[in-house]
C-alpha cells in the first residue's frame, strides 16, 4: 500500500492544479521544434518560464538553460554555504528531422521538425517540476538543480552541459523519458540496464564503374553494398549469443551517379546497440570483416572508416531506482507501478550516470483509445496528454526525496 505523507499531498495537489500549464506549454514547445545545437528559441522560451516564476538560470552553451531552486528547509544548506545535498533533474529539449504527420492543432510549424521523441514532454514537465516545488521550498532539504539539455539526438548535448559543470556537486540524478511502449500513467524505473549502448558506423565500398548495359568490364558497388548490408544482420543471428541484446540497423545506402552506370563506389551507415560489454566490444571487428570479405567475394573493396562510441548503456543504479518506485507509490499509487524489459534506445542520459548515480524512468503515454499507439521517432507520434501531470507530480517528489536522503 501506498503511504501518503504531507508533502506528497501537497505535491498531487500542487500538480493537479498546473496540469493546464503543463499541457499548454507541451503544446507550445511541440508547435515549435528545433533541431540538436539549433534550440535558440526553445532555449529563449524556456528561460522567459524561469524568469517569470522567479526562478534563477544560467545558460552555460549557446543553447540549454540551467536552473537553480534553493532550499529553505532549516538544514538546506552547511556552515560554509554549500547545499546538504544537491539532486539534478533533467530535460532533453531538441527535436528530429521529422516531417509531422499527425494533423494536430498544435502540430509542428517548423517543416521538416517534429517533437516525435517526446522532448517536448520533457521540458513542460520539468518547468512544472519547478513551479511546483517553487511553492514547497520549505520541504527541500538542499538544492535542486534542473537542466535542459540541447543536442541529446545526435548524443552530443549531456557532454556538453557535463563539461560545462552541470554534474558539478551534484549527488544523484534523475529523468524522465515518455515512452510509447508502456500503457499510459504508468512508471517503470527498474534498477540495471534500460537503454542501450549507442555506437555509429560508415562502411565505404570501392568498385569500378562501367556502363550498365556492360555490367562485365566493371566491379558493381552497389551490389556488394546491398550484400554487406544482408550479411551484416548475421552478426545479430549467428555471431552473437541469443541471450546477448543486440541491434545492428543500416539507415543509410548511397550508390552511383546515374541510372545507366555501374555504381564505382558506395557508402553504407548505420547504428550498432547492444547492452552487454562483450558484445559492444565485438561489434566493430565483426563489422569490418564481414564488409571487407563480403566486398572481396563480388570483386570489391570495402573498410570500416567510421566508427563512433556515441554513448554507454543506461543503467539504473539500485538506490535510485529504489526511490523512484517509492516516490510513484507516494504520489501516484500502487497502480501506477509499471514493468517494462527495456529497449536497445539509446539516450544520453547515461552519460549523467556515469558521474552520479542516477535512475532514467519510463512515463507511459501509450492509450490506443485516443490514438496514441505509434512509436517514438514516427512522424505520427503522439502521447496521452493527461499523464505530464503525473510526471511533473513524479519529479517534483522524487527531488523532495533525494534531498531529504
Amino acid at each position: 500500500m501506498a503511504t501518503f505523507s504531507p508533502a506528497s499531498d501537497r505535491v498531487r495537489n500542487l500538480g493537479r492544479a498546473l496540469e493546464s500549464y503543463v499541457i499548454e506549454r507541451r503544446r507550445f514547445f511541440h508547435a515549435h521544434p528545433e533541431p540538436s545545437l539549433h534550440e535558440h528559441a526553445t532555449t529563449e522560451a524556456i528561460a522567459r518560464e524561469l524568469a517569470a516564476a522567479g526562478i534563477p538560470f544560467e545558460r552555460p552553451l549557446e543553447t540549454g538553460v540551467v536552473a537553480t531552486l534553493r532550499g529553505t528547509a532549516p538544514d538546506a544548506y552547511l556552515s560554509n554555504g554549500k547545499p546538504r545535498r544537491r539532486v539534478l533533474l533533467r530535460a532533453d529539449i531538441d527535436a528530429l528531422p521529422v516531417e509531422e504527420r499527425t494533423g494536430a492543432a498544435y502540430a509542428s510549424q517548423n517543416p521538416g521538425f517534429m517533437h516525435a521523441c517526446g522532448h517536448d514532454c520533457h521540458i513542460a514537465m520539468l518547468l512544472g517540476a519547478l513551479k511546483l516545488l517553487a511553492q514547497m521550498t520549505d520541504e527541500l532539504h538542499g538544492e535542486v538543480r534542473a537542466v535542459f539539455q540541447p543536442s541529446e539526438e545526435n548524443g552530443q548535448g549531456a557532454r556538453m552541459m557535463i563539461d560545462a559543470g552541470a554534474c558539478d556537486g551534484v549527488d544523484e540524478a534523475f529523468a524522465l523519458h515518455v515512452w510509447s511502449e508502456v500503457d499510459a500513467g504508468l512508471v517503470s524505473c527498474e534498477e540495471g540496464p534500460r537503454m542501450a549502448n549507442v555506437d555509429w558506423f560508415r562502411i565505404d565500398v570501392t568498385g569500378a564503374s562501367s556502363h550498365g548495359a556492360i555490367p562485365q568490364r566493371g566491379a558493381d558497388a552497389a551490389v556488394a553494398a546491398a550484400a554487406i548490408l544482408t550479411n551484416l544482420q548475421t552478426i545479430v543471428s549467428r555471431e552473437l549469443s541469443p541471450f546477448e541484446p543486440a541491434v545492428v540497423t543500416v539507415g543509410e545506402l548511397h550508390a552511383g551517379t546515374a541510372r545507366n552506370v555501374i555504381a564505382g563506389s558506395a557508402y553504407l551507415a548505420g547504428t550498432v546497440r547492444t547492452y552487454g560489454e562483450q558484445a559492444h566490444q565485438k561489434a566493430p571487428e565483426l563489422i569490418a570483416r564481414i564488409a571487407a570479405d563480403t566486398a572481396s567475394a563480388l570483386g570489391t573493396t570495402a573498410g570500416l572508416t567510421e566508427y563512433t562510441v556515441a554513448h554507454p548503456a543506461v543503467i539504473n543504479d539500485p538506490a535510485c531506482a529504489k526511490r523512484c518506485r517509492t516516490a510513484v507509490l507516494s504520489v501516484l499509487g500502487p497502480q501506477a507501478v509499471g514493468s517494462y524489459e527495456g529497449t536497445l534506445s539509446g539516450e544520453d542520459f547515461s552519460l549523467y550516470q556515469r558521474m552520479v548515480p542516477g535512475v532514467l524512468a519510463f512515463l507511459g503515454t501509450r492509450n490506443p483509445d485516443i490514438g496514441a499507439t505509434c512509436a517514438q521517432h514516427s512522424c505520427y507520434y503522439t502521447v496521452d496528454e493527461s499523464v505530464l501531470a503525473k510526471g511533473t507530480m513524479l519529479a517534483a517528489q522524487y527531488a523532495l526525496d533525494a534531498l531529504a536522503e
